[in-house]
């Protein structure tokens, strides 16, 4: 695989997390941001009426949803690229203790990709993978090492641009995006594999999703909406009982439209994210 579709690939899994708001660096501001009043006592325990005041119920959720610091994860994104439709899966486990980890499977198909499913472990300062899968014949060596340093230059960003984005990234960032947006109103009650959920949806602007994003990620993601001519996102999140995340999809328009969605359970579960041993990884050239 070129390094720029390797880096294409470890960009989509980050963005599956959260969305283009897991640029964040605001601190958390734009969970203030909206409609409505701040979080009282009944919104964190649940007891609002959503329909009602859906922001205060998003900011539970989005409360909630982060301090749990750990779920898994089954996504699936379908974007039209030049080279065609391009599928990319995920599924394993999160980890943002301490900026965003993991421990998943990742399976890019169409477009180019090698459609067959890799092992990714995504550490503070590198992404492992076990290329044995699409690279027969590596020997003892089937992971190889990516630097974020690397990677990110790969995209066209400075060396710091997935550092910036795994830092702040973790599922509350959908919910926060919502919020930000204005927009936000409850649906109704679904079920999302058999958990009572709270549907909610909203329209997020570029610019609202670009304004989120330090200068480097800014930069690359205006590129990348003028390419694709995207003028907004509908965002929809699903919120069970427990001010949890379960849901989120994602729908982006313009000349290259993409859609995104995700499914997140069993939070505050351990994942493992030991690196593969030394004399079983190689390092990516220019990594």
């Amino acid at each position: 695989m070129r390094s720029t579709r390797i880096a294409a690939a470890v960009a989509g899994a980050v963005m599956l997390v959260g969305s283009l708001s897991a640029c964040n660096d605001d601190g958390g501001k734009a969970a203030g941001s909206g409609s409505g009043s701040g979080g009282s006592s009944d919104a964190a325990g649940g007891k609002q009426d959503p329909a009602q005041n859906p922001v205060d119920a998003l900011k539970a959720a989005q409360e909630a949803t982060s301090g749990k610091k750990t779920a898994q994860i089954d996504g699936t994104t379908d974007t039209t690229t030049p080279r065609g439709r391009m599928k990319q899966s995920i599924k394993g486990g999160l980890d943002w203790t301490h900026g965003m980890q993991m421990n998943v499977s990742n399976t890019v198909s169409g477009g180019g990709g090698p459609g067959k499913p890799i092992k990714a472990i995504y550490t503070k300062d590198a992404v492992y993978m076990n290329m044995s899968a699409v690279m027969p014949g590596m020997g003892g060596k089937p992971w190889m090492k990516y630097s974020y340093e690397a990677l990110s230059k790969g995209l066209g960003g400075s060396g710091t641009l997935f550092q910036d984005v795994l830092q702040n990234a973790d599922p509350s960032q959908p919910i926060e995006l919502l919020i930000a947006s204005g927009t936000a109103k409850a649906v109704g009650k679904e079920s999302v594999n058999g958990v009572r959920a709270t549907h909610y949806t909203g329209t997020v602007t570029m610019d609202q999703l670009s304004d989120k994003a330090g200068k480097s990620v800014r930069d690359l993601v205006q590129k990348q909406l003028a390419k694709g001519g995207a003028k907004s996102e509908q965002l929809d999140v699903w919120i069970d009982d427990h001010n949890l995340l379960v849901k989120k999809v994602e729908k982006l328009g313009g000349k290259q439209p993409s859609s995104s969605t995700a499914l997140f359970s069993d939070y505050g579960a351990t994942v493992d994210l030991t690196p593969p041993p030394a004399g079983r990884t190689a390092t990516a050239p220019g990594a």
